[in-house]
């Protein structure tokens, strides 16, 4: 690989750090990245070095929510246990099922999220408690900890959005104690995905540490600034990588 391509995949893997830290989204940019910089580059060996630099971005944004906000261990604990397995579950299935056969779905699931948020302006900026009820908390640990999970390790792009989202609307938690407890959740299903990759032989180790460093800088500042710019400044984040996940999907759906 030559310099101009390492740059290129350094300079998108702390781009990926930053808005997986902001709102989640991150492969979006990182996976075609790899797949541009690394001609003839097997997708399920991008998929397992994207999980390499993208478990430490998340596990450091994460540290950096904890330290500065108030996380529910009640519902990110077992989530992010149900992750790990799941997630696991879905990277081995990665390889038999296409992805083709998921982006339809992904697709409306993201529209239908898109004109929620914006039809519901209030959605996220302010906590809403009397939402937390055992049964939505029982239902936010399902849909984040299997469902969600079992897709990152299947697809990926999306996960730390959907989570967010899940949080926000199940919890009524505002963005920024969502984005939070989706980080710690994120962890999780990179880190079961990443163990099933790495077994079948599917990291580029030495490069993946590279994005990794790069990746844990652009989570750092998109944490921080998430959290001095608050719930307003994270939904802005969260409209625009919805848009541009649309906007890829449908794009490798109709036209390549």
């Amino acid at each position: 690989m030559d310099a101009v391509s390492l740059s290129t995949l350094l300079a998108a893997a702390a781009m990926a750090g930053w808005v997986d830290a902001v709102v989640g989204g991150g492969g979006l940019l990182l996976l075609p990245a790899l797949l541009v910089a690394a001609p003839g580059l097997p997708v399920a060996t991008a998929l397992g070095t994207n999980k390499l630099a993208a478990i430490f971005g998340t596990a450091t944004a994460a540290r950096t929510y904890a330290r500065r906000t108030t996380l529910d261990w009640r519902v990110v604990g077992p989530a992010a246990g149900l992750a790990v397995l799941s997630s696991g579950v879905g990277a081995a299935l990665a390889g038999a099922v296409p992805a083709s056969a998921y982006r339809p779905v992904v697709l409306v699931v993201l529209v239908a999220v898109a004109g929620f948020v914006l039809l519901r302006p209030r959605l996220g900026v302010l906590p809403v408690p009397h939402r937390r009820t055992p049964a939505r908390v029982a239902a936010a640990i399902a849909v984040a900890g299997v469902g969600i999970a079992l897709y990152d390790g299947l697809i990926g792009p999306g996960t730390g959005t959907f989570l967010v989202l899940a949080f926000t609307t199940l919890l009524g938690s505002d963005f920024v104690h969502g984005s939070a407890m989706a980080k710690v959740v994120n962890a999780g299903t990179n880190l079961g995905a990443l163990v099933v990759f790495a077994v079948t032989g599917h990291v580029w180790w030495l490069l993946g540490a590279g994005m990794a460093v790069c990746n844990i800088a652009g989570a750092v500042l998109g944490a921080r600034m998430a959290l001095r710019r608050g719930s307003g400044f994270v939904r802005v984040v969260l409209v625009v990588v919805v848009a541009a996940l649309i906007a890829k999907l449908g794009h490798d759906q109709w036209v390549a």
